[in-house]
């Protein structure tokens, strides 16, 4: 399983940005984690293989959305209302995965490379 991110760039507090990440397989459970600099990894957002289910961390409830498409095998993290502290290298992360599990970044066994959000005011 290779995961590729793209949509990473800069953007003006309050705007958006649309993550992908392509590669990921049917039956894994896709997330998402950032790391800002001198911080730890922190979990975004998960979606499960069936997409009927999403989990987020509560700084980015109501703002990120996640989504898949089976289909082209791709995950989506759209980003809304932007701030500063959403500033991070952005990583998608897959694997098999138990619901209690999934914000756990050391339970992933397929990472990309990351992709750069910056947020300026």
């Amino acid at each position: 399983v290779q995961l590729v991110e793209s949509g990473g760039g800069s953007v003006q507090v309050g705007g958006s940005l649309r993550l992908s990440c392509e590669g990921s397989e049917r039956g894994l459970t896709t997330g998402w984690f950032r790391q800002a600099p001198g911080k730890e990894r922190e979990f975004v957002a998960a979606i499960k293989s069936g997409g009927g289910s999403t989990y987020y961390a509560d700084p980015v409830k109501g703002r990120f959305v996640i989504s898949r498409n089976n289909a082209k095998g791709t995950v989506y993290l759209q980003m809304n209302n932007l701030k500063a502290e959403d500033t991070a290298v952005y990583y998608c992360a897959a694997g098999r995965l138990i619901t209690s599990s999934l914000r756990e970044h050391s339970r992933y066994n397929y990472w990309g490379q990351g992709t750069l959000v910056t947020v300026s005011s």
